[in-house]
């Protein structure tokens, strides 16, 4: 066991303590580590991304052709995202990974982007639908998991942007693409909301058939520190293990790096604190308020229109079957009427109530915006 002189140890509680008392929601969470972020990023203002963003306010959805590309280039996908969604987003990933940039194809601007990835090792409501815990071979390589899924705003707003790029996960033009990169054969994709709890909705809700809800995720985790604070002490921990400069406390190429490592830095401090109950008393009364900044995810699945995609991610069969009522309505052309009707009726509205938002909402050092995404 790795073992800490227990005035350093008061000294990370402290900074434990001292950061997390600043929260008394998870949106003030997300809007302080996306500031702290936003704040560092290194974008050339002589030429604007936002200048990419779809802004054609007085085009109804009826009008619009939508397209997708994969993005190969991470910094420039990260960087457009960077300006766009609440999350500081992760730099890399370990596992499948799937970057999308979705298009209005008449005007050529971006109006969403979808991150797409291996799925949750464990999940409950996924559990319960399949009637057990999956075999995660089976599950890699039938299941994907959307963790971005973020449209431009006001785009999303006027126009039910972040449904329609919901239903694009959904596609059999992405199930493709997934199967050709990976050799998978998927037939499950995944998402959770970015709220829980403390919210009735969301935008995956009233897409049935192609999405339906699952039930509430667990939720029994610290958020993460922001990146000074977190490093700082990682530095900390390692100088304790040995005198090899290359040791980590966990894997290099762990999924979930950071959460990972917290973890282990939180069962450390425990472990050396058993000698001090109050030390120790104070630190699990202090993490345990932190966790309930987190909510518990509200789960979302869609079987791309199979019939038997519960049996083949159980491995009770191997060959996919076609629903013959639903499996034609996820191809794009299909997906993307779907979604027509829907936002050319809440676009329609909007305008008529002198509604429609046509200012972009984006992330800088100077701007709060309130919708978090």
């Amino acid at each position: 066991m790795i073992k800490i002189p227990i005035e350093e140890l008061r000294f990370i509680i402290s900074d434990f303590v001292e950061y997390f008392n600043g929260f008394d929601r998870i949106d003030d969470y997300l809007r302080k580590v996306k500031q702290e972020k936003i704040a560092n990023l290194g974008i050339n203002p002589l030429f604007p991304l936002e200048d990419d963003f779809f802004s054609s306010w007085d085009m109804s959805p009826e009008d619009m052709k939508i397209s997708f590309n994969v993005e190969e280039n991470n910094e420039v996908f990260n960087n457009y995202l960077a300006i766009t969604t609440s999350h500081a987003i992760e730099e890399s990933i370990p596992g499948k990974t799937i970057r999308i940039i979705v298009r209005e194809t008449t005007t050529n601007k971006i109006i969403g982007f979808i991150r797409l990835g291996s799925p949750l090792i464990n999940s409950r409501p996924r559990n319960d639908w399949l009637g057990h815990v999956p075999n995660l071979s089976l599950l890699n390589r039938h299941t994907i998991m959307g963790f971005i899924i973020v449209p431009t705003q006001p785009f999303g707003y006027n126009c039910l942007g972040g449904k329609l790029l919901s239903l694009i996960c959904c596609s059999h033009e992405i199930r493709e693409v997934i199967d050709r990169k990976y050799d998978s054969n998927i037939c499950c994709f995944e998402t959770t909301s970015l709220y829980g709890s403390t919210k009735s909705s969301s935008q995956y809700d009233g897409l049935k058939p192609y999405i339906r809800f699952k039930g509430l995720t667990d939720s029994n985790f610290l958020p993460l520190l922001p990146g000074p604070l977190f490093k700082k002490l990682e530095r900390l921990f390692k100088s304790y293990m040995s005198n090899d400069r290359s040791a980590t406390l966990v894997k290099k190429n762990a999924s979930s790096r950071k959460l990972k490592t917290q973890a282990k830095m939180i069962a450390i401090m425990k472990s050396n604190l058993q000698e001090y109950p109050d030390d120790l008393r104070m630190l699990s009364e202090s993490l345990d308020k932190f966790k309930n900044l987190t909510e518990r995810k509200r789960f979302y699945m869609s079987d791309y229109g199979f019939s038997n995609s519960r049996e083949v991610l159980s491995g009770d069969q191997d060959t996919l079957e076609k629903n013959p009522i639903n499996f034609d309505k996820f191809y794009m052309d299909n997906i993307v009427e779907w979604w027509k009707r829907k936002a050319s009726k809440r676009y329609q509205t909007l305008n008529e109530d002198d509604k429609v938002r046509k200012e972009l909402e984006i992330w800088t050092k100077d701007m709060h915006i309130d919708i978090i995404r």
